[in-house]
């Protein structure tokens, strides 16, 4: 099959992978779907999957779907797609219901696009045919023509008579991508769709996804184990545990408020430290703490968290008001450093992550104090 279309390699990095992808701005815009997951539950013989989770995507926007491994995140995206019927709940696709007890659309006929984790491209077909593969409502030119334009968007046109097994898992996930969004699909549905990619490559592959996917204003829902992934890419996030809905928000709000020591522990590695809480004062050896939000905070004794982050470390001297300490262990990891420290008036040495290069190498004697309205208690504390 001979190809008119013009050829741009693009660049490649040091390891002969591409990186250019195509002119922004080259595809068309689709007509963006509202999803709603409303009291899905869903059981697989007697093991409860998930448990009365309710969410709502607005057109355009991209929702993460956040948790451990095993905690139902993809059971509910294929829920959505039409591959698994729940037990119980309903799913609608702008505001029409495409699942419930008396009805359920297939899921070629719901508008929805799909990115698997292992691509699932088809290995017999050459690239352009895996991306034809999707506009049946298309004659032989118009799905040519329509299949060579996302490739050329990914910068994978001159790719277009190559089996998969010849491309690089970046490649092959950018592929995955021009062939979901082809048929421009109202809402597009991604599982862990980078997390095949080493540290370098899923942070380019990644961001330039993200940007066609604004650029053609998709819905999505883009499910990942990856808070920091999380952060960067949603608009909205809801966080995953055994099953049930345990916080949802924008990335700020989860981060600067969750509601439970498990999701402040999701985003951001914590130390747990004892503490006493009396009328809306947490009391810690670092010293008294109010507590921003006491209304649902006991008094007694309970735990409170501190992000590694927020700790200060500074050389100890006459004028330190923190606690003081001995460091233990020093790490240099780049642009920050990873110290484990035993301090005065705690049981455990806490761990903290610093500024590469604020302390000199030489000092093992450290001061240790905590960023002003940093302290968060919990009620599962």
């Amino acid at each position: 099959m001979g190809l008119n279309n013009p050829i741009s390699t693009g660049s490649r990095n040091l390891r002969g992978e591409r990186e250019t992808w195509g002119k922004r701005n080259s595809t068309g815009v689709v007509i963006a779907s509202s999803l709603s997951l409303n009291n899905i539950s869903f059981s697989d013989g007697e093991t409860r999957i998930l448990d009365d989770v309710s969410l709502k995507v607005s057109p355009g926007k991209i929702l993460c779907l956040l948790g451990p491994s095993g905690s139902g995140k993809t059971s509910l995206l294929r829920i959505a797609a039409g591959l698994v019927r729940q037990t119980s709940g309903n799913v609608d696709i702008n505001d029409r219901t495409v699942a419930d007890q008396n009805t359920f659309v297939p899921p070629e006929e719901r508008g929805i696009g799909l990115v698997f984790q292992d691509y699932a491209l088809f290995p017999h077909l050459t690239i352009l045919e895996n991306v034809e593969f999707g506009l049946t409502a298309l004659n032989r030119k118009e799905k040519r023509n329509q299949a060579m334009q996302m490739l050329s968007r990914v910068g994978m046109s001159d790719r277009a008579e190559h089996y998969p097994h010849l491309l690089s898992g970046g490649e092959q996930q950018r592929v995955a991508l021009a062939r979901a969004l082809a048929p421009r699909p109202g809402i597009l549905l991604m599982d862990e769709p980078f997390s095949g990619l080493d540290a370098r490559m899923r942070d380019t592959v990644r961001e330039q996804s993200i940007e066609l996917l604004r650029e053609t204003r998709s819905t999505v829902v883009i499910v990942t184990h990856d808070p920091e992934e999380a952060l960067r890419l949603a608009d909205h996030i809801a966080i995953i545990r055994d099953g049930k809905l345990v916080q949802e928000g924008t990335g700020h709000d989860l981060y600067h408020h969750p509601n439970s020591l498990f999701v402040a522990g999701f985003f951001a590695e914590v130390n747990v430290i004892s503490a006493q809480v009396e009328a809306g004062i947490v009391k810690t050896p670092f010293g008294d703490f109010e507590v921003a939000d006491h209304a649902n905070i006991r008094n007694g004794q309970t735990n409170v968290a501190i992000r590694h982050c927020d700790l200060v470390v500074t050389p100890q001297n006459g004028g330190n008001t923190g606690l003081d300490g001995r460091i233990l262990v020093r790490k240099f990891v780049g642009n920050a450093e990873l110290l484990e420290i035993r301090v005065t008036g705690l049981e455990w040495p806490i761990s903290a992550r610093i500024e590469g290069g604020v302390l000199d190498p030489g000092i093992d004697l450290a001061n240790v104090s905590i960023k002003p309205g940093s302290i968060m208690v919990f009620t599962d504390g």
